[in-house]
């Protein structure tokens, strides 16, 4: 469903994270909704980032704090006088998260206890959507897509602090913030691909960053199965999420966005198309044998979604595949990269 500029015109936003490839994206989103967005976020951690290429700092206020720092988060969050909340900023990566436990736990799991803390008694508060991950679910490998009941895991650190943080959430709203009048949900979403992501250790990226530089794509593990989606998709969910959540604060609690369980395809199917789209580009497939323990089949059940709000899927596997290689292709030939996003977004809501 298409976001209500209507809604979200003038409304005082707070969203973490806004330097992340997902956050630079639904910064410029809100932006164009009308919205008075103020971000709370690290400095990008990529070079280049979208943040910097697509100017996202133009047209909102922009503020650089680690929410691991309870009193500096406060602070903004309390000038900010927000009434919707978006969540975003993590350490999103699970490799990282090996190499990084501690910090992992302490920004996913404490950062979003600083968060939820910053939120009592602020009166101007409505809506605050935490947004977490598809991994949060106990995976027992089973070609059975989890829905919002299913028991929550985490076998590698980023998994595992992502379903702590969803226990806090729950005890945050259940003990504070629902008697204070805020509707808070989590949201799980599936693996996002898109224009702008240069993180380590993701498959686009990884294909882009190699057969740009005539490099040989290493494909550690390509039977993994995985939710795909463009990552305007589980924005636009978001987006919808926490509108309904001001109209209905009953619909507090978690929600999976991700495309049907159908649609779940391998490591492999995503980089043969995009090695289509590309048009050129050599790859290397690994056995699925080294390195540290990754989930190797993970589906999402959305129905929750899809009947209650109005979600479903607005571009196929190829649509979005052949779109991010096209963005990536654009940007290497110097097209203005704000430009770029906002073409996309009007796609989508066209």
């Amino acid at each position: 469903m298409r976001p209500d500029s209507t809604f979200w015109n003038g409304k005082r936003v707070v969203l973490t994270g806004h330097t992340g490839f997902k956050g630079s994206w639904l910064a410029l989103w809100l932006q164009r909704l009308g919205a008075r967005v103020t971000g709370i976020a690290l400095y990008p951690d990529t070079a280049p980032s979208l943040f910097d290429a697509a100017k996202v700092t133009n047209g909102m206020d922009s503020h650089f704090c680690d929410i691991r720092d309870r009193e500096a988060l406060a602070a903004h969050i309390k000038r900010a006088e927000p009434e919707i909340v978006l969540h975003l900023a993590a350490q999103p990566l699970v490799r990282a998260s090996y190499q990084y436990p501690v910090e992992t736990f302490a920004t996913n799991m404490m950062g979003t206890v600083h968060l939820l803390e910053a939120l009592r008694n602020l009166n101007s508060v409505r809506v605050a959507l935490m947004v977490t991950t598809d991994k949060v679910y106990r995976n027992q490998e089973r070609p059975v897509p989890y829905d919002e009941d299913a028991p929550l895991g985490g076998h590698d650190p980023y998994s595992a602090s992502k379903a702590a943080s969803e226990l806090v959430i729950t005890s945050y709203r259940d003990a504070f913030l629902a008697a204070q009048g805020v509707a808070v949900a989590s949201a799980r979403a599936g693996n996002v691909i898109g224009g702008g992501d240069w993180s380590a250790d993701r498959i686009i990226p990884d294909a882009v960053r190699a057969w740009d530089s005539n490099h040989v794509l290493q494909v550690r593990r390509p039977d993994a199965v995985r939710p795909w989606q463009h990552v305007l998709e589980p924005l636009a969910g978001y987006l919808r999420l926490a509108h309904a959540l001001w109209d209905a604060p009953a619909l507090a609690g978690s929600w999976n966005f991700g495309p049907d369980a159908a649609d779940a395809v391998s490591v492999r199917h995503v980089v043969d198309i995009a090695r289509s789209a590309y048009g050129r580009g050599e790859v290397a497939y690994g056995q699925g044998d080294t390195g540290p323990h990754e989930a190797g089949l993970l589906m999402l059940d959305s129905a929750k979604s899809r009947a209650m709000l109005g979600i479903s899927s607005r571009w196929n596997l190829n649509e979005m595949v052949g779109r991010t290689m096209r963005w990536y292709g654009a940007f290497a030939q110097g097209t203005n990269v704000r430009s770029l996003c906002e073409a996309d977004i009007d796609a989508f809501e066209s």
